[in-house]
């Protein structure tokens, strides 16, 4: 009886040792999150590289305590059920979806299945109905607007052109996010002396129409942050020079490439890290209802000028931004 019960001793110290490791840190899956992207674009890339980069700090490395798996659509709406769907099968821990259209569709999708979402680059997460407001999340769903401070752009964009009077803005009727941020536009306009003009576009073919529609309408014009019209931004910086209309953007990169005059830009990548200090508060067991959507503030935007999108649009820069220490080749 006394060499059965050392044994039994034995086998139990073994067993309790295995368990130790094996159900520790030392052994243990690292999480999978899934990232749902609507495309391949600088922008979207910047704000995924954010997340990642904050969740990092935030002490979930890569391929220790977190994996990642990344879909997108390639900017195909019809395909977005079958991401999200797909993306839900691995099971993840949580997921990241990036823009409105993206989330709107995981909001449907996912509800019930215990992944929480953070949205990422979402202009207005009310309008979109993402969440109820902006004062908190919703049941299994929280995140990051990209939401620009529309008075710094107008501001910018007197001192730009500084006899301009007429703010012109395409968008897509179609998104939420970009009929959220013609609101935003219009309201912001009636205080920063700008009269506004819109106008609808729905289909990539239609732009040059639309945008030339606009002259001798417009002094100034501004490519949104939309899903149609920022990946379309040569057409509409072809169509501005072609009604002499300077063209400002929310995207720097276009600048940088000498397509837009200059952007007063939330930097995407502070979005992503948004998220990500989201992200860290739910893996930590935070409900996302309780997290509050998280702007950009005036210090997440960066200005930029291009002198060869000036030249381009026969323009000179004005006094007034001569000392701005923002101009790009």
């Amino acid at each position: 009886m006394v060499l059965t019960s050392r044994a039994s001793f034995n086998k139990a110290l073994i067993a309790g040792a295995l368990l130790t490791v094996f159900g520790g840190n030392v052994w243990a899956e690292p999480m999978k999150i899934a990232i749902a992207n609507f495309g391949d674009h600088p922008q979207l890339n910047e704000s995924v590289a954010g997340f990642k980069k904050q969740l990092t700090k935030e002490g979930f490395v890569e391929g220790k305590d977190v994996v990642y798996e990344l879909s997108h659509t390639n900017f195909d709406a019809t395909l977005l059920p079958q991401m999200i769907a797909k993306l839900q099968a691995g099971k993840p821990k949580l997921m990241m979806t990036i823009t409105t259209p993206v989330s709107q569709v995981a909001k449907k999708t996912l509800q019930n299945s215990g992944i929480p979402i953070v949205f990422s680059v979402v202009t207005d997460p009310v309008a979109a109905k993402l969440t109820p407001s902006w004062e908190k999340g919703d049941v299994g769903i929280t995140g990051s607007s990209d939401l620009q401070d529309m008075a710094a752009v107008m501001q910018f964009a007197h001192k730009l052109v500084p006899a301009s009077k007429n703010f012109g803005m395409p968008y897509n009727p179609g998104e939420a996010n970009d009929v959220a941020l013609l609101e935003k536009v219009k309201e912001v306009g009636a205080i920063s002396n700008y009269k506004i003009v819109s106008v609808g576009v729905d289909n990539a073919n239609d732009i040059q129409q639309r945008i030339t529609s606009l002259k001798g309408k417009v002094d100034v014009l501004y490519n949104p942050t939309s899903n149609l019209l920022q990946p379309a931004t040569p057409a509409v910086s072809a169509a501005a020079r072609q009604i002499g209309v300077p063209l400002m953007g929310a995207d720097p990169e276009p600048v940088h490439k000498g397509l837009v005059v200059a952007a007063v830009a939330v930097r995407y990548e502070k979005v992503g890290e948004n998220a990500g200090k989201i992200a860290a508060r739910i893996l930590r067991g935070e409900d996302p209802k309780n997290i509050a959507p998280m702007k950009p503030t005036l210090a997440d935007h960066e200005t930029v000028v291009s002198r060869s999108a000036l030249k381009a649009f026969k323009m000179t820069a004005p006094a007034s931004i001569a000392d701005c220490k923002c101009f790009v080749d």
